[in-house]
């Protein structure tokens, strides 16, 4: 358990023993903490499973909520939606932020983790909830990443993948953009290495980090759109940081500071590597044999204007994949399209997960990942969004 605000219909489950990490490190004390909408079918196979964005929780309903309600992709009256914050966020899931056995908080020495670990313990939590079959797994960004993970790892439940802005490994473009990131925040003289008070955390640097992530998460138009060379008086009246600057200015800074009142700055780096990281061929072979190897429908989303995830990276994902399906996603407001134009693209994924045949996924828990080489150590492994 963190100090970020956490909603009340949270649910947790606690491991009853270690969690052993890709890197063959046990996590002992490890919670889930998770959101559910609708019920489970007596067979146990109308699940589908949420996977969220870098600084994103477990209340999909609230930042996904375009695609929630009767009739519409995520359909409660329908489904049973599970939704987990990932291992090493800060809303309820164990991460830096959470005491670890000496009573402390982990902070830096929270051990790396993958999102192939991230995934491994969501299937935990579906083995526990009693989900026999889940017809479909659905992310964006970072979530996407998570999606096309649970295809590989999870290939008996899982029937078929929506991954939204997001590709099966991180580019060296994405990778250079996370260490940005970091360097902005271990600027700031408290983030001492990542061993900072929690009652006087990084704010300056981890503002810092989230104003440059900002910058690609939207596009050239999109800011010209919205701000142009508008004055922050102009653009946000009384509530302008510095008015007489550009609106622009005061919007990164208004995001920034935001970020440092919700999210933990340990967390954040540990989420940056762990998708930095990620990459569908390790351990298995060739990226692109590996690939070829999920045999579910897969419906990747590419936003036109993303300069993170770049088109190329889905158009690329959706030709290597044997039942890849790619649909634009015509937005200007970049790879952040993904959320701020949900309503546009519902019905699409909708069509998609509409034509899934009934049972889609198979039946019950897969006892080792599929087409997975033996696990190596974690040594090789680089540092993400």
């Amino acid at each position: 358990m963190t100090g970020f605000r956490i909603s009340e219909k949270t649910q947790w489950l606690a491991l009853g023993q270690p969690f052993v990490l890709e890197s063959g490190e046990p996590l002992a004390g490890v919670e889930v903490a998770y959101r559910t909408w609708g019920q489970l079918s007596a067979a146990g196979d109308n699940a589908v499973i949420v996977c969220h964005a870098l600084t994103g929780s477990a209340d999909a309903d609230d930042w996904w909520g375009d695609l929630f309600g009767a009739g519409k992709t995520l359909d409660p009256e329908k489904q049973f939606i599970v939704c987990a914050n990932v291992l090493g966020g800060c809303y309820g899931t164990t991460g830096p932020a959470s005491p670890a056995p000496d009573g402390r908080p982990w902070g830096a020495r929270f051990p790396r983790v993958t999102v192939r670990d991230q995934v491994r313990l969501q299937m935990l939590l579906a083995d526990h909830l009693g989900i026999r079959a889940i017809r479909f797994v659905i992310g964006g960004s970072m979530g996407g990443l998570q999606a096309l993970e649970w295809a590989a790892l999870d290939p008996q439940r899982v029937g078929a993948v929506v991954s939204i802005a997001a590709t099966g490994r991180h580019s060296a473009w994405c990778a250079a953009w996370s260490e940005a990131q970091r360097l902005a925040l271990a600027a700031d003289p408290k983030f001492r290495n990542g061993h900072y008070d929690p009652a006087d955390p990084p704010h300056g640097g981890l503002a810092a980090a989230r104003a440059v992530a900002m910058v690609t998460y939207r596009s050239p138009a999109s800011l010209a759109v919205r701000f142009g060379r508008a004055s922050g008086r102009q653009v946000f009246a009384g509530q302008a940081h510095a008015p007489e600057e550009f609106a622009v200015r005061n919007w990164l800074r208004h995001h920034g500071q935001a970020l440092t009142r919700r999210f933990d700055a340990n967390s954040y780096l540990c989420l940056l590597e762990a998708m930095d990281t990620h990459d569908l061929g390790r351990n298995r072979g060739v990226y692109e044999n590996a690939l070829t190897q999920i045999g579910q429908p897969v419906l990747v989303g590419s936003v036109i204007t993303d300069a993170l995830y770049v088109p190329g990276d889905q158009q690329n994902l959706a030709f290597l994949l044997p039942r890849g399906e790619l649909f634009e996603i015509d937005s200007e407001h970049g790879h952040d399209g993904f959320l701020i134009d949900a309503a546009n693209y519902e019905v699409r994924v909708r069509r998609f997960v509409d034509r899934l045949p009934a049972g889609a996924g198979s039946c019950g828990p897969t006892e080792k990942p599929v087409a997975e080489q033996p696990l190596t150590s974690a040594a090789g492994l680089k540092f993400a969004w």
